[in-house]
């Protein structure tokens, strides 16, 4: 029989090691500890013990148990009571009765002093009282050991620092088979991959590493789509399910009231599509007969614009979205609130990486498209090119057979404008745009800011309905109460009809461009629907939060090895500010990274300086200004305030800052080279060596590289640099000197020493 450790033999008999240890030197036998051998003679001992006690256990139990039976109650069958005297019988007395009755019973006679005492005595009705709680006191409950042995374990599990799962909530499904119980995913469409990571519990490197392998290539902020969002989440088993806003029910109502209520005609929503500085804005200028690049920044735009034009056969509403790659959010947020997109490509340009994603965005959406050919007035347009680009992006031209409207235009000479807004009205004709005028107003925010006199300003779009001066409403999480309306040029409105655009102020907070809109019945109901969102958002922000926890504590020293730009990002619009978010943390990489601390929509305040000087941020302000308060803290604070108009030059400020801390590259440069001939003893100083310089010069400040048979045997520094009795700087090709190396007397004649040294160079960020 093999060998055991005293620590198994304890597992198979289930007591402790101590235990066995004692129970082994009791019976004789010299062990140490429970990692002492125990051979066959031990535990056929210990086996023997373990016998001879569950056997004296059998016995005692045995005995018991006759016991038990030998003191059992007699049981006493009950003798049959007399029979109740007849009525016809003379009346007997109750003491003759009971001395007739108590011989034949064997029942004794209560004396009507006990019967006092055992009713009403003092004495006695204590006893009672304390006789009747006993007999109340509940029973108690065997344990059982098994579930406190689990309890046990599971107390244990959670103390042992193992890695937690994420908890989800869970829908049960109802099948013929039974239940099946499947993890949900409660997200929003454009969310980026690190919430979706952050909501499936994995790490945003893994959730990247699994879109590279199904085909996609997405960056940690990339906003993705809900199509997107489902696939990933099959690929780890999960369903997902698109969060429906608190009062959403209520816009339902509306829609099924829409069939019943009369519905007429309404104006188109046309989106302005295309890359940067292909003639969008200006095609829009020629339409409105206005100037709009006049009031950009740069002479490109970068808001969204939502403005209304009138033709003699109908009423058309444009959306204007920047080209930049920065706003491809605020491209994706056009395209779905518009019905038909204009697809802008300059003739001498052709299509282009923002053209590729307009299209992707519009077909994401479900609006046709028609392409408009701009810049055909320069004298290197070659629309052809334009065509065969677009038909390889399955945008196959009419004139080719296809199905996409193509027009030739100039937006500067106003060339084939009218037969562009022919085909625009054609189109909205054909897929025949219905509204309810009398229902209470739906819609999309496109922008929202902050002026100074007017307070929140939110350019909204009304898409059903709708919506009066003094209409109570909700506006994304905010309640609103609308105190003025006007159109795109300022013009005071009273009632906004579908289809429209207008600009509305007398909201309770600034919302975000995207955010839907509705008219509430009343006050009370879109203040109550306001504070629910207000509260569910709060409530999913503190979950967003991340706690110092042992699971992650070694990722979260890792991550201390990379250098932060801290910013407090502050602008006129939500939505620049959000792209302008985007933009500069694209820019982070696995060593330096931009963290975005606060960003807010107004002047920059002193909240804001405040929160820059604990934090060690700068403060970014994109078409705001600080206040005087703001000025003078930052200035005691040492707070630094970058001020900007134009997106490019923050994005290249930001990028030679987070170059800054970049660790330089670094490279050698070898100086010369020396040749070790003789070695001098000196006392005191040790050894050094006598040299003749081979190639370059060799300086005093140099390093030094002990290289022998071709292999580098120490790194330092030179000591000491002489020539002959004097102390020089450097030594040229050609001559003798002496060499001390620091720290390093292990020289022979025949090593050759290198000097060099270390360049650093500042590295740039990838583009």
């Amino acid at each position: 029989m093999a060998k055991k450790r005293l620590y198994q033999v304890a597992r198979e008999f289930n007591i402790t090691s101590d235990a066995i240890v004692k129970m082994c030197r009791d019976l004789g036998f010299p062990v140490k500890n429970h990692m002492s051998t125990a051979d066959d003679p031990m535990i056929a001992a210990i086996d023997k013990k373990f016998k001879d006690e569950r056997d004296s256990i059998k016995r005692d139990i045995e005995i018991k148990k006759q016991k038990a039976k030998s003191r059992g109650k007699v049981e006493i069958s009950p003798a049959p009571l007399p029979e109740p005297p007849s009525v016809k019988d003379e009346p007997v007395t109750e003491a003759e009765h009971w001395d007739e009755v108590a011989p034949k019973t064997g029942l004794e006679r209560i004396k009507p002093k006990d019967v006092r005492a055992s009713k009403g005595g003092p004495v006695d009705r204590k006893k009672r009282r304390k006789k009747d709680k006993r007999r109340q006191r509940p029973r108690r409950r065997p344990v059982d050991q098994k579930a406190v042995a689990v309890s046990v374990r599971k107390t244990l599990a959670t103390m042992d620092g193992s890695k937690r799962s994420k908890k989800y909530k869970r829908r049960t499904k109802t099948t013929g088979g039974g239940e099946e119980t499947v993890n949900v995913l409660q997200v929003n469409e454009y969310m980026s991959v690190a919430e979706l990571a952050a909501e499936i519990g994995i790490k945003p490197t893994e959730l990247i590493a699994k879109c590279i392998s199904l085909g996609m290539m997405a960056t940690i902020n990339q906003r993705l789509d809900l199509d997107t969002i489902e696939m990933l989440a099959l690929e780890y088993g999960m369903e997902v399910e698109e969060i429906k806003e608190i009062g959403i029910d209520e816009l339902d109502d509306e829609e099924e009231q829409q069939d019943e209520s009369p519905t007429e005609h309404r104006p188109p929503v046309i989106t302005i599509m295309g890359h940067v500085d292909h003639g969008k804005t200006s095609l829009l200028d020629f339409i409105r007969h206005s100037n709009v690049v006049a009031g950009e920044s740069g002479a490109i735009t970068q808001h969204i614009g939502a403005y209304q034009v009138k033709l003699p056969g109908g009423n058309l509403t444009f959306l204007d979205t920047p080209g930049h790659a920065a706003f491809t959010a605020m491209r994706a947020r056009g395209a779905q609130a518009t019905d038909l997109v204009v697809l802008v490509v300059a003739a001498n340009d052709a299509v282009q990486q923002q053209t590729v994603e307009a299209i992707d965005h519009a077909r994401a959406a479900g609006v046709p498209i028609i392409v408009a050919i701009n810049k055909m007035d320069l004298p290197d347009a070659n629309s052809e090119t334009v065509k065969q680009q677009l038909a390889q992006l399955n945008l196959l031209p009419e004139d080719w057979g296809g199905k996409t409207i193509t027009v030739e235009i100039s937006a500067k000479t106003g060339m084939n404008v009218d037969k562009l807004l022919e085909m625009i009205l054609l189109q909205s004709e054909v897929m025949e745009l219905t509204a309810s005028p009398e229902l209470r107003a739906t819609g999309v925010v496109i922008e929202a800011r902050v002026e100074k006199g007017r307070g929140i300003v939110c350019n909204v779009l009304v898409q059903n309905g709708t919506m009066y001066l003094g209409s109570p409403s909700v506006v994304g999480n905010y309640y609103a109460k609308i105190r003025t309306m006007v159109d795109d040029r300022g013009v005071p409105l009273t009632e906004i009809g579908p289809g429209t655009p207008a600009q509305i102020t007398g909201l309770s907070g600034i919302p975000q461009a995207g955010d839907r809109f509705f008219v509430a019945e009343d006050d009370a109901q879109a203040r109550s629907i306001a504070n629910q969102r207000q509260r569910i958002k709060r409530e999913q922000d503190f979950r967003h939060i991340k706690r110092v926890a042992l699971t992650n504590i070694y990722d979260q020293i890792r991550e201390g090895q990379v250098s932060d730009l801290n910013l407090v990002i502050k602008g006129d619009v939500d939505g620049s500010v959000e792209v302008l978010s985007d933009t500069l943390e694209k820019l982070s990489n696995e060593e330096v990274r931009v963290v975005i601390i606060h960003r807010g929509v107004g002047a920059i305040n002193e909240n804001d300086v405040l929160l820059a000087a604990a934090s060690q941020a700068i403060i970014i302000g994109f078409h705001v200004r600080p206040d005087v308060r703001a000025r003078e803290i930052a200035a005691r604070e040492k707070v630094d305030i970058r001020q900007y108009t134009v997106i490019y030059e923050v994005e290249s400020d930001v990028r030679n800052a987070l170059e800054g801390l970049l660790a330089p590259e670094e490279s050698e440069e070898i100086r010369g080279t020396a040749e070790i001939r003789d070695l001098f003893r000196i006392p005191k100083q040790g050894v050094v060596a006598g040299c003749y310089i081979t190639s370059g010069t060799i300086l005093r400040t140099d390093r030094m590289r002990v290289v022998r048979d071709g292999v580098e045997i120490y790194d330092g520094m030179i000591n000491s640099l002489r020539r002959f009795k004097d102390d020089v700087r450097e030594v040229a090709s050609g001559f003798e000197c002496g060499i001390k190396v620091e720290n390093f007397d292990d020289l022979k004649v025949g090593d050759i020493l290198e000097a060099y040294k270390v360049i650093q160079t500042a590295r740039k960020l990838q583009q």
